[in-house]
C-alpha cells in the first residue's frame, strides 16, 4: 500500500513539474522576443546615429576585387599624429600605420603605382589632415570612417580609383 501510495505521489510531482516547466518555458520565450526586438531596434537607431552606413553608400563605391588582383601598398614608417582637443582640451596623439589595397587589373594602376613611393610625403599629408581633424574619441569609435575619408582623399590625389581600400594595421591613441 505504501508503495502504492508512493508511486502516486511520484507520479502527481511528475505532472505538476512538467506543467510548470511548459509555463516557464512560454513565458520566457514570449519575453525574449521582445528583448530581441528591442535590441534590434535600438542597434538600428545606433546606426542611424553614426551615419558609418551612409558615408559609405553615398561617397565611396564598393568595389568587389579578387585577392589575385590585390596589391598592398604599406606606408613603411609609422605616423605620430596630433589629434584635435577634445572635451578634456588635453593634447592627443595617434600613431598610425597605413596599407592601401591597389587594384593591379586597374587601367590606372600601371601609371599611378610607381609614384606611390615618390609622391609618399603627399600621401603622408593627406592622412595627417584627415586624422588631426578629429579627436581622441573619434579616431577609437569611428576607425571605419576614417579609413573611408582617406580612401577619398587618395582618390582624388590621384584622380583615379585604382586604391579601391586603405587599412589600418595599427592604430594607437594617447
Amino acid at each position: 500500500m505504501k508503495r502504492n501510495l508512493l508511486t502516486i505521489i511520484i507520479l502527481a510531482l511528475l505532472i505538476v513539474n512538467l506543467v510548470l516547466t511548459g509555463i516557464v518555458m512560454f513565458s520566457t520565450v514570449s519575453v525574449n522576443k521582445k528583448t530581441v526586438a528591442l535590441v534590434t531596434d535600438i542597434a538600428s537607431v545606433l546606426e542611424l546615429e553614426t551615419g558609418e552606413s551612409a558615408i559609405a553608400s553615398e561617397e565611396a563605391e564598393v568595389v568587389s576585387v579578387p585577392i589575385s588582383d590585390t596589391e598592398v601598398y604599406d606606408i613603411a614608417d609609422s605616423m605620430t599624429i596630433a589629434l584635435k582637443k577634445g572635451e578634456d582640451e588635453l593634447d592627443h596623439f595617434a600613431l598610425v600605420e597605413v596599407s592601401f589595397s591597389l587594384n593591379v587589373k586597374d587601367k590606372d594602376y600601371k601609371e599611378y603605382q610607381p609614384m606611390l613611393a615618390t609622391k609618399e610625403s603627399l600621401i603622408k599629408s593627406e592622412i595627417i589632415t584627415v586624422i588631426g581633424s578629429y579627436t581622441k574619441e573619434e579616431v577609437m569609435a569611428s576607425t571605419a570612417e576614417l579609413e573611408e575619408e582617406i580612401l577619398i582623399k587618395i582618390q582624388e590625389m590621384f584622380g583615379s580609383k585604382f586604391v579601391y581600400d586603405v587599412a589600418f594595421r595599427n592604430i594607437n591613441c594617447q
